[in-house]
């Protein structure tokens, strides 16, 4: 087979090829996340907080899916590298078998314990009645995310992002589209609120599943399922998770710290929205530097796997360069029309009281947060993922909870959101600190 794209294209012009059609998909993500809280806004305040408070377990859940699809898309990609392509094959039929296996889990935790959390987070009945409806849906009926999630890695693996641009925008056009259909009831169907947000979600996740396998089977020769008489391999398993297991902790530990923010700000009431509010506007700065990272990934672990050290530094400088671009462009737009995203939502004025001085703090994280996020990845990319595993406990965890705990002993909410740039501060240092570790013993090595 003819040497793939990865291992020969000038690398700015292969790097912006591959990205930017995931930067823009991600994009759309972020835009039906938005359009999601904004719909649900109109219902009233307390559906707003119910769909934030879901948050930590829909992130756990796409924490799964995408950790697998992590070591799935790494080994693949060296795999193309070495042109070791019954291992492609072979990695591609495990990563699908745990995939479905991950589903299952969120199937159990649909049914069994979303009452018991949103309990846990709120003591306003209505908060948790909305809660219980949208969070039973999303987890019930995830099968779609799971299995847009790892053909999308296929795809990407060998590098034909393009159709993960079509797929992710379709799913996001059908969640727009049904939106305000199931939320408020048009065309004959029930009133659902923020239970319709969640219908309209899945629906348009297994929407994206099927075009995303429709494209696999069609396009993606490189790569083949062979499901016939497939046993799945602990080994190859074990292999993924290796690799996959750190990007999985990474993101889990995200929503141990939103859970544990939400219970902090549970005596501010409004804030707790505030809070959720910021993750569906910040989604519109990050979600570009993941499509980013999804395009850097593959290339940076190609390289790696076929010798080729100049081509690895160079994407990862560039991949930098552009990551911190993007969130100093966030951070103006952060500091500078706070209020004007706050009324998105139909924002009323203690909201805003408590939700200008909140964006405008949380941002200043942003100015280191790009370099960060990227060299994570480049960890990841490398087989060394438990660096970004290190890094993002102690910020979220050694740092960013206990600081923000310590601040509202203060009893003043606007001290609390210093918590997030001083953790990403620390974030900084331990990430360069890697990074030189990183480049001395396998960077310099290739």
């Amino acid at each position: 087979m003819k040497e793939n794209k990865m291992g020969v294209m000038p690398v700015n012009k292969l790097l912006l090829s591959m990205s930017l059609p995931m930067m823009l998909s991600m994009l759309v993500q972020a835009l039906y996340n938005i359009v999601d809280s904004i719909f649900v806004s109109r219902v009233d305040e307390y559906a707003v907080r119910a769909v934030s408070l879901a948050f930590p377990v829909q992130s756990l859940m796409i924490a799964l899916a995408v950790g697998t699809a992590v070591g799935v898309n790494a080994l693949l990609s060296r795999a193309l590298g070495e042109k070791n392509y019954e291992r492609v094959n072979k990695v591609a039929s495990n990563g699908l078998f745990a995939i479905i296996i991950c589903y299952f889990l969120f199937l159990i935790v649909g049914l069994t314990l979303v009452k018991p959390f949103m309990a846990s987070q709120s003591d306003v009945e209505q908060v948790r009645v909305y809660g219980n409806a949208y969070l039973s849906i999303c987890c019930v009926l995830s099968i779609g995310i799971y299995i847009q999630t790892i053909f999308e890695r296929l795809l990407q693996s060998t590098g034909k992002t393009f159709y993960t641009m079509i797929t992710q925008g379709i799913g996001a056009i059908t969640n727009i589209i049904l939106d305000p259909i199931m939320i408020f009831g048009y065309f004959g169907f029930p009133r659902m609120e923020a239970a319709g947000a969640a219908v309209a979600t899945v629906c348009g996740q297994m929407v994206a599943a099927v075009a995303a396998m429709v494209f696999h089977f069609r396009f993606n020769k490189e790569v083949k399922l062979k499901l016939k008489g497939f046993r799945p391999s602990l080994s190859m398993l074990g292999q993924i998770y290796a690799v996959g297991a750190p990007s999985i902790v990474v993101q889990a530990i995200g929503s141990v710290m939103t859970y544990g923010m939400n219970l902090i700000l549970a005596a501010y009431g409004v804030a707790q929205t505030v809070f959720g509010l910021y993750f569906k506007l910040q989604s519109f700065v990050f979600m570009p530097i993941f499509g980013l990272n999804n395009g850097m990934v593959p290339i940076v672990a190609y390289n790696y796997g076929s010798g080729n050290r100049e081509r690895v530094v160079e994407v990862i400088r560039r991949s930098i360069v552009y990551a911190v671009c993007i969130m100093l462009a966030g951070l103006v737009i952060m500091q500078v029309f706070p209020d004007k995203l706050l009324l998105l939502f139909n924002a009323q004025e203690e909201l805003l009281n408590v939700g200008v001085p909140a964006l405008r703090t949380i941002s200043l994280s942003f100015i280191f947060a790009g370099y960060c996020i990227i060299v994570g990845s480049v960890f990841q990319a490398l087989g060394n993922g438990v660096y970004s595993m290190i890094v993002s406990i102690a910020r979220q965890l050694v740092v960013l909870l206990p600081v923000a705990y310590l601040l509202s002993l203060t009893g003043q909410v606007t001290n609390i959101w210093w918590a997030f740039p001083i953790a990403e501060l620390m974030s900084t240092s331990v990430t360069t600190f890697f990074l030189i570790r990183i480049n001395k013993k396998i960077i310099s090595k290739i």
